[in-house]
Protein backbone atom coordinates (compact mmCIF):
# COMPACT_ATOMS: atom_id res chain seq x y z
CA UNK A 1 0.00 0.00 0.00
CA UNK A 2 1.23 3.12 -0.79
CA UNK A 3 1.94 6.34 0.94
CA UNK A 4 -0.11 8.33 -1.27
CA UNK A 5 -3.14 5.39 -0.64
CA UNK A 6 -2.34 5.83 3.01
CA UNK A 7 -2.37 9.01 3.18
CA UNK A 8 -5.31 9.62 1.58
CA UNK A 9 -7.19 6.88 3.68
CA UNK A 10 -6.17 8.84 6.48
CA UNK A 11 -7.41 12.29 5.93
CA UNK A 12 -10.92 10.86 4.61
CA UNK A 13 -11.28 8.91 8.17
CA UNK A 14 -10.17 12.26 10.00
CA UNK A 15 -12.84 14.33 7.85
CA UNK A 16 -15.25 11.67 8.41
CA UNK A 17 -14.69 11.59 11.96
CA UNK A 18 -14.67 15.00 12.62
CA UNK A 19 -17.90 15.29 10.97
CA UNK A 20 -19.58 12.80 13.07
CA UNK A 21 -18.42 14.40 16.13
CA UNK A 22 -19.65 17.44 15.18
CA UNK A 23 -23.12 15.74 14.55
CA UNK A 24 -22.99 14.23 18.05
CA UNK A 25 -22.09 17.32 19.45
CA UNK A 26 -25.27 18.81 17.43
CA UNK A 27 -27.35 16.37 18.72
CA UNK A 28 -26.73 16.34 22.25
CA UNK A 29 -26.90 19.83 22.26
CA UNK A 30 -30.26 19.57 20.64
CA UNK A 31 -31.16 17.22 23.26
CA UNK A 32 -30.40 19.80 25.89
CA UNK A 33 -32.38 22.99 24.65
CA UNK A 34 -34.62 22.01 21.99
CA UNK A 35 -38.42 21.22 23.51
CA UNK A 36 -40.20 18.88 21.20
CA UNK A 37 -43.27 20.30 20.08
CA UNK A 38 -44.92 16.76 20.00
CA UNK A 39 -45.21 16.17 16.22
CA UNK A 40 -42.32 13.76 16.00
CA UNK A 41 -40.34 11.60 18.70
CA UNK A 42 -37.40 13.42 18.23
CA UNK A 43 -35.69 12.83 21.34
CA UNK A 44 -35.90 8.65 19.88
CA UNK A 45 -34.51 9.92 16.89
CA UNK A 46 -31.94 11.75 18.41
CA UNK A 47 -30.35 9.53 20.66
CA UNK A 48 -30.56 6.76 17.85
CA UNK A 49 -28.39 9.28 15.75
CA UNK A 50 -25.51 9.90 18.15
CA UNK A 51 -25.65 5.94 18.84
CA UNK A 52 -25.20 5.40 14.80
CA UNK A 53 -22.18 8.22 15.23
CA UNK A 54 -20.47 5.92 17.55
CA UNK A 55 -20.78 2.69 15.97
CA UNK A 56 -19.08 4.87 12.81
CA UNK A 57 -16.20 6.37 15.21
CA UNK A 58 -15.57 2.51 16.16
CA UNK A 59 -15.40 1.60 12.59
CA UNK A 60 -13.52 4.11 11.50
CA UNK A 61 -10.79 3.73 14.47
CA UNK A 62 -10.92 -0.07 13.55
CA UNK A 63 -9.88 0.93 10.23
CA UNK A 64 -7.28 3.13 11.11
CA UNK A 65 -5.44 1.14 13.17
CA UNK A 66 -6.04 -1.51 9.98
CA UNK A 67 -4.26 0.61 7.74
CA UNK A 68 -1.35 0.90 9.74
CA UNK A 69 -1.14 -2.46 10.76
CA UNK A 70 -0.95 -2.74 6.87
CA UNK A 71 1.18 0.06 6.12
CA UNK A 72 4.06 -1.80 8.99
CA UNK A 73 3.47 -5.24 7.10
CA UNK A 74 2.17 -6.53 10.04
CA UNK A 75 -2.18 -6.97 9.22
CA UNK A 76 -1.02 -11.03 8.68
CA UNK A 77 -1.51 -11.50 12.57
CA UNK A 78 -3.64 -12.09 15.34
CA UNK A 79 -3.96 -8.48 16.88
CA UNK A 80 -5.77 -7.72 13.31
CA UNK A 81 -8.66 -9.85 14.40
CA UNK A 82 -9.71 -7.70 17.20
CA UNK A 83 -10.11 -4.74 14.84
CA UNK A 84 -11.82 -6.48 12.27
CA UNK A 85 -13.96 -7.69 14.67
CA UNK A 86 -14.36 -4.39 15.64
CA UNK A 87 -15.65 -2.94 12.15
CA UNK A 88 -18.10 -6.08 12.20
CA UNK A 89 -19.73 -5.10 15.60
CA UNK A 90 -19.81 -1.80 14.43
CA UNK A 91 -22.09 -2.90 11.31
CA UNK A 92 -24.16 -4.88 13.08
CA UNK A 93 -24.69 -1.76 15.74
CA UNK A 94 -25.54 0.41 12.27
CA UNK A 95 -28.09 -2.23 11.09
CA UNK A 96 -29.43 -2.37 14.84
CA UNK A 97 -30.17 1.31 15.25
CA UNK A 98 -31.35 1.55 11.41
CA UNK A 99 -33.92 -0.97 12.29
CA UNK A 100 -34.44 1.50 15.50
CA UNK A 101 -35.20 3.90 13.05
CA UNK A 102 -37.45 1.78 10.96
CA UNK A 103 -39.70 0.72 13.72
CA UNK A 104 -40.23 4.39 15.00
CA UNK A 105 -40.76 5.94 11.46
CA UNK A 106 -43.35 3.17 11.03
CA UNK A 107 -45.98 4.30 12.55
CA UNK A 108 -46.27 7.37 10.42
CA UNK A 109 -46.14 5.20 7.17
CA UNK A 110 -49.05 3.41 7.71
CA UNK A 111 -50.73 4.88 4.16
CA UNK A 112 -47.69 3.76 2.50
CA UNK A 113 -46.34 0.87 4.04
CA UNK A 114 -43.59 0.46 1.29
CA UNK A 115 -41.40 3.09 2.74
CA UNK A 116 -40.95 0.89 5.62
CA UNK A 117 -40.28 -2.01 3.58
CA UNK A 118 -37.65 0.06 1.84
CA UNK A 119 -35.79 0.99 5.28
CA UNK A 120 -36.21 -3.15 6.50
CA UNK A 121 -34.20 -3.35 2.97
CA UNK A 122 -31.48 -1.16 3.93
CA UNK A 123 -31.01 -2.15 7.13
CA UNK A 124 -30.68 -5.87 5.26
CA UNK A 125 -28.55 -4.45 2.77
CA UNK A 126 -26.14 -3.16 5.80
CA UNK A 127 -26.49 -6.90 7.68
CA UNK A 128 -24.97 -8.41 4.35
CA UNK A 129 -22.06 -5.45 4.27
CA UNK A 130 -21.11 -6.92 8.02
CA UNK A 131 -21.41 -10.98 6.02
CA UNK A 132 -19.17 -9.74 3.33
CA UNK A 133 -16.48 -8.57 5.75
CA UNK A 134 -17.25 -11.64 8.14
CA UNK A 135 -15.83 -13.61 4.86
CA UNK A 136 -12.85 -10.62 4.63
CA UNK A 137 -12.08 -12.05 8.10
CA UNK A 138 -12.08 -15.81 7.61
CA UNK A 139 -9.50 -14.75 4.56
CA UNK A 140 -7.48 -12.88 6.85
CA UNK A 141 -7.54 -16.11 9.14
CA UNK A 142 -6.43 -17.92 6.10
CA UNK A 143 -3.93 -16.02 5.15
CA UNK A 144 -2.71 -15.59 8.83
CA UNK A 145 -2.87 -19.61 8.91
CA UNK A 146 -0.59 -19.48 5.51
CA UNK A 147 1.93 -17.19 7.00
CA UNK A 148 2.81 -18.73 10.28
CA UNK A 149 2.87 -22.56 8.12
CA UNK A 150 5.35 -20.51 5.86
CA UNK A 151 7.67 -19.64 8.79
CA UNK A 152 7.60 -22.66 10.16
CA UNK A 153 8.86 -24.05 6.74
CA UNK A 154 11.06 -21.61 6.60
CA UNK A 155 12.60 -21.99 10.06
CA UNK A 156 12.86 -26.00 9.56
CA UNK A 157 14.93 -25.07 5.81
CA UNK A 158 16.96 -22.69 7.66
CA UNK A 159 18.19 -25.71 10.48
CA UNK A 160 18.23 -28.24 7.35
CA UNK A 161 20.61 -25.58 6.05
Amino acid sequence: MGKLTVGALRAVLVVVLAGTVFVQALMVWALATDPEDGSLPLTPLRVITILGMVSAQVALVCVWRLVTMVRRGTVFSHAAFRYVDGVIGAIVAAALVWFAVTALNAPGQRDDPGVTLIMGGIGLAILGVALIVLVLRMLLAQAVARDVEAAQMQAELDEVI
